[in-house]
């Protein structure tokens, strides 16, 4: 008995040494293990670099706390547990989940500021205590260090997906969209990106959206290529301190002295982002007696470059069946027509810049031809399966579609709009007498990167028919467009040297019940769920009754 005792104590002994050697080893060396199938809860190393550069304590609200309908629900525990996992790797991560519903006194005060800060509700039916009632989520967070803080959305609601799957979206940006707010928020660094004039570009409230998003990100500053006419070799200097060059929506030519300034900034490395009308018309043109205007040919002298890059921009106009209407005035008021010259293009997700993105609008889109010449191209915006291209010029008119259209006619799919080219670019003006002498001319560039748009009012989201959406939401479709996402995806891609976006690629896939199948089987599994546990708990208590009967029957 001593001996048997004494080797107990020695066991015990032994146990809680390990145990404390184990846990002194854990004070030392961290290691979280994921057992999903997924890898869900794996973060990428970007979001690691992210997450363990962080010295002062950064807190995040997030206002999803409270009862909610299943697919919901699924979002806030996701969310949660992304979180913790961010929090295991630094403790500076501080975050709470706040119900803006909790106080009933002042709920609707708290969701007027709420939405006042930009957070905006979406609108969900369930039942509580057997009633059915309309409630308002706040599906937001917020993230704050210092003086600085940084809206962060937690869902994806695109065009055509229903519940169910817009919450497997947004459970796969969850790390993206966290790891976002975080680099805008401990970043220090920015690289900068000039947003060129002098060729009659865009005008700037139909940028400035787009350029208060990317100012998170980046250094944003106007760049004037006409700002120093007789010293071209200053101009292009200066551009060389910039990583990127804008150039959205010009309407006057580029001489080419411009041109050449653009193309030795591209051989260097510098990346551009391309939103080019080839068709001059405009829904202002058409505010006339007619109600009609002639679209004819744009000429901005780029066709040379784009060639040489690998793309050809056409002067045909895309006609989509997939659109937005159009608000003309009539005698009650204003009402909405068809028209096809507004496509809103469906992503396919075939790269990280279209992922998860919504309904990009578009306006008088051109179509483009990809040309074979060793760069990669990635189409990234087309038209849909109903579509056709319209040669300029043409007569475009607002009532074009009032009596209907021909949807058999309708057969030219996928027309090119956007695309990305990645490769080494030749020099436009390689075997040509250049403009001007160069300073370390390059005719071969190095690895670049470059996106052509065939449609400079992509950037001009925030209007649909010259007039601002309320809330962001287009009337007549109840869109929110997601041009904007597209548009700082693309930039991010372009200048992104960390691997944030491609964070976007991530594959999540939450085991969903099927609601048709669930309704065939219903019988048959409530018979397994329910009647088979009862069924052998009651052979359970028979057995063991008749066993027990016959043993103390003796």
């Amino acid at each position: 008995m001593k001996s048997h005792t004494k080797n107990s104590l020695k066991k015990l002994g032994f146990t809680i040494i390990a145990l404390l050697l184990i846990n002194l080893a854990g004070m030392f060396w961290f290691k979280r293990f994921d057992l999903t199938s997924d890898k869900r809860y794996t973060l990428s190393k970007t979001t690691l670099n992210v997450v363990k550069q962080i010295k002062d304590p950064i807190y995040i609200d997030v206002f999803l706390a409270g009862e909610f309908p299943a697919e919901f629900k699924r979002l806030q525990t996701e969310t949660r547990q992304m979180l913790e996992e961010f929090s295991a790797y630094n403790s500076n991560i501080v975050f709470k989940f706040n119900d803006p519903m909790e106080d009933e006194a002042n709920a609707d005060a708290y969701k007027q500021e709420l939405i006042g800060l930009g957070f905006t509700p979406v609108n969900i039916n369930q039942t509580v205590k057997g009633k059915k009632t309309l409630t308002q989520v706040f599906p937001w967070a917020i993230a704050n260090v210092g003086k600085k803080s940084v809206r962060v959305p937690l869902l994806v609601n695109n065009f055509g997906n229903n519940s169910d799957q817009n919450i497997n979206k947004s459970v796969q940006l969850l790390e993206y969209a966290f790891t976002d707010a975080l680099t805008k928020l401990t970043s220090t660094s920015k690289k900068k990106i000039a947003v060129l004039k002098g060729n009659g570009e865009i005008g700037d409230k139909y940028l400035s959206d787009f350029l208060i998003a990317a100012k998170e990100y980046y250094t944003i500053a106007e760049f004037n290529l006409d700002s120093l006419q007789n010293n071209p070799l200053k101009v292009q200097e200066n551009l060389n301190h910039f990583d990127a060059a804008l150039i959205a929506k010009p309407t006057q030519p580029f001489n080419d002295s411009e041109k050449y300034i653009l193309d030795q900034f591209i051989e260097k490395g510098g990346k551009t982002m391309w939103l080019i009308d080839k068709a001059s018309i405009d829904l202002d043109s058409l505010q006339n007696a007619q109600q009609a205007s002639l679209a004819f040919p744009l000429d901005l002298n780029l066709d040379d470059m784009f060639f040489k890059y690998g793309v050809r921009i056409n002067g045909r106009l895309i006609q989509d069946l997939l659109s937005t209407p159009v608000t003309v005035q009539s005698q009650n008021g204003e009402m909405p027509v068809d028209w096809l010259y507004s496509p809103i293009i469906k992503s396919e997700e075939n790269h990280a810049i279209n992922k998860n993105v919504n309904l990009v609008k578009l306006e008088f889109a051109n179509q483009i031809d990809t040309l074979k010449n060793g760069i990669k191209k990635t189409v990234l915006l087309k038209s849909s399966a109903q579509s056709k291209a319209v040669g300029v010029p043409v007569r475009v008119g607002l009532m074009d579609f009032m009596d209907g259209v021909d949807e058999s006619a309708y057969k030219e799919g996928g027309q090119i709009i956007g695309t990305l080219l990645e490769g080494k670019f030749t020099s436009a003006f390689k075997n040509r007498v250049k403009p001007f002498k160069a300073v370390n001319p390059i005719d071969d560039g190095t690895q670049n990167k470059m996106i052509v748009i065939a449609d400079g009012d992509i950037i001009n989201y925030k209007y649909v028919n010259k007039k601002p959406l309320v809330n962001d939401i287009d009337t007549w479709t109840q869109q929110s467009y997601g041009n904007k996402d597209f548009l700082i995806n693309a930039l991010n891609y372009l200048l992104d040297d960390n691997g944030l976006v491609d964070i976007r690629n991530k594959n999540i896939e939450l085991q969903l019940l099927d609601d048709k199948k669930v309704e065939e089987e219903y019988t048959k599994t409530q018979m397994l769920t329910v009647g088979a546990p009862l069924l052998l708990l009651l052979v359970f208590g028979l057995l063991y009754s008749w066993l027990r009967k016959r043993r103390y029957a003796r």
